[in-house]
């Protein structure tokens, strides 16, 4: 059963918490949260199976072209192979003993016209066929040649694999050819026997470009042809400064014989997928610009939470015009209530907009009215007694620091001090001008500071042993304090403090605020109580004026509870300084208390 009891205390106190505007927006942020997660995951979803089949497509894509390349190349291969062994090709390399003229001539005729015949082809795939003869030391080609036999240009290109070069030195800045020698000798790889037939085979990067234009045509990529140390071969409306920024990273990153991935350049993401030629040795390499395909869903994406973000404007919007329309003024209601029942009945409700609350504002406004007359009459003369109450305590106070005054004078004149004269008489003025203003029962702190500076500093021309510090927190100063509420505590110090010991001189005066109290600290380094002492003096504070005690501190202490309540009082106790500490602690009065019932 207290289980339940508690169970239900709790819900209670849970529901008080959240306000309906607080409820109403939780709603809305509940309804928009699943929404914008399932769509999210859906939006990556299709964002992952849209770039896997791009990647899968792409791939396959430029595997073909690959093949395609390397087929080609092959023909080349095998064409080379069969026009080694064909029998005008023989009898060119044979002992070069010749019938007649004419027959030399209808053989070489008849190679080139073989030559000619397999580079013609294929008009997107132009080739090159030279034959060397070794024992001859001769060469037909297809096209012209610069030179004719050379041994040495034989010896350094008999690697048996395609390279890429001029093979005659030209400038390593320009776009170059891919050449393959092939001989059927059974000598060793890359050497010549004196009779060998050497057959070259050589494409131009033309060959390549063609091939890389035609690709580029039915797909959104930009492919071209890399090795690392070598000039890339570019499609001929290949995006060059894209091209450049993608062969540094291909140059710091060497790709293996197929590689895909998601490159980001100059900020944007590109899909960068390689595939190795078989024979050459270089990738065929395709960049796709993976932002624009997926465009269509981001601007899909963006569109949809731009949808999201302004249905959340209007349901907040909507929320707060409930909240202004109906919860405010129920807010403002119930916090009128509350200041009636802390005894504010001078609190009045006011409405811009004419509605149901307007009517009920202005019946509480005329409940609140009525209980304030009512109360006002009643405790009226009260009110008077205790204005008079304080203004006989502040009275008795004033007399007790003008004979003291009156009493120095006296003595600095029989002394023919003149100067502390005029500064007692200076200050005595100053104070009276201050003291004599009876219109107001309280000043602000810092106007009492700046009365027991005046205060000190005749103390100081009375016993020059006094010294006196002074560190009160800045936003302490503007607190409204009864009059003379520091001074007589000050001359408390002074007289029964400094005055009774020699060896003593010192007055500290600090202030703290915290948890909505202010303290003030009187000390002095005199001789002090003891601890009896002390606990008769505190309870002394709390009784009624005996005609033994004192009046100054006593009325101080009634007059701060008078003015600030119970809890506000003097306290004394040992000071840090070895001597008595006077404490002084009121409580900052509050118009109105914050609540936290509506938020």
């Amino acid at each position: 059963m207290n289980i339940w009891k508690r169970f239900t205390l709790l819900k209670e106190q849970a529901r008080s918490r959240f306000s309906l505007f607080a409820k109403i927006n939780c709603l809305i942020i509940v309804l928009f949260i699943p929404i914008i997660i399932v769509y999210t995951y859906s939006n990556n979803v299709t964002f992952d199976v849209v770039s896997k089949e791009l990647q899968v497509s792409n791939t396959k894509q430029l595997t073909f072209l690959s093949s395609q390349i390397d087929s080609r190349i092959n023909q080349m291969m095998d064409f080379s192979l069969i026009l080694s062994r064909d029998p005008n090709v023989r009898a060119f390399n044979g002992l070069n003993i010749w019938d007649d003229r004419y027959d030399q001539m209808q053989t070489r005729y008849v190679i080139q016209e073989k030559m000619v015949l397999q580079s013609g082809v294929t008009d997107i795939w132009p080739t090159r066929y030279a034959v060397h003869s070794q024992q001859n030391k001769d060469v037909i080609a297809n096209y012209n040649r610069s030179t004719g036999y050379d041994e040495n240009y034989l010896k350094s290109n008999m690697s048996g694999k395609w390279t890429y070069g001029d093979q005659g030195g030209e400038s390593q800045n320009k776009l170059q050819s891919f050449y393959w020698f092939f001989t059927d000798s059974l000598a060793q790889p890359g050497m010549l026997t004196g009779s060998n037939l050497v057959i070259e085979a050589s494409f131009s990067y033309e060959n390549i470009q063609n091939m890389l234009d035609k690709y580029k045509e039915g797909g959104q990529g930009d492919p071209f042809f890399y090795h690392k140390g070598n000039l890339p071969i570019l499609n001929r409306s290949a995006d060059k400064q894209l091209s450049e920024e993608l062969i540094r990273y291909l140059d710091s990153h060497s790709p293996e014989n197929t590689t895909q991935d998601v490159v980001k350049l100059n900020g944007k993401n590109y899909l960068v997928s390689s595939v190795k030629s078989s024979y050459l040795d270089w990738h065929l390499v395709d960049v796709v610009p993976l932002y624009q395909i997926l465009q269509p869903i981001s601007f899909s994406r963006d569109l949809f939470y731009i949808s999201m973000i302004l249905l959340f404007v209007v349901g907040i919007s909507a929320s707060i015009l409930l909240y202004r329309n109906v919860q405010s003024p129920i807010k403002k209601l119930i916090q009128g209530l509350r200041r009636v029942q802390r005894g504010d009945y001078s609190v009045r409700l006011h409405s811009k907009d004419q509605n149901e609350f307007s009517f009920l504002f202005h019946r509480f406004n005329d409940m609140s009215h009525q209980i304030q007359d009512l109360i006002e009459n009643v405790f009226n003369e009260k009110i008077r007694a205790r204005e008079a109450t304080l203004k006989q305590l502040q009275a008795q106070i004033n007399p007790h620091f003008l004979y003291n005054c009156l009493g120095y004078i006296i003595n600095m004149a029989q002394m023919k001090e003149q100067e502390a004269v005029i500064s007692m008489a200076y200050n005595l003025s100053a104070y009276y001008r201050y003291t004599t203003r009876m219109e107001r029962e309280t000043a602000s702190l810092n106007d009492e500071i700046k009365l027991l500076v005046n205060y000190l500093d005749i103390q100081k021309l009375r016993n020059g042993r006094i010294d006196y510090h002074i560190d009160i927190p800045e936003p302490m100063l503007s607190q409204s304090v009864p009059r003379l509420m520091l001074q007589p505590i000050v001359e408390n110090s002074v007289i029964h403090g400094v005055a009774k010991s020699y060896s003593s001189g010192e007055i500290r005066i600090t202030g703290e605020r915290a948890n909505g109290f202010c303290k003030i600290y009187v000390d002095d380094d005199g001789p002090g109580l003891n601890p009896e002492q002390l606990e008769a003096l505190n309870r002394k504070m709390q009784q009624p004026l005996q005609e033994e005690m004192g009046c100054g501190l006593w009325n101080t202490n009634q007059r701060i509870i008078h003015l600030f309540g119970n809890q506000s009082c003097l306290i004394f106790g040992p000071s840090p300084l070895g001597g008595f500490r006077t404490e002084i602690i009121w409580e900052i009065p509050t118009d109105q208390e914050n609540t936290n019932y509506l938020r």
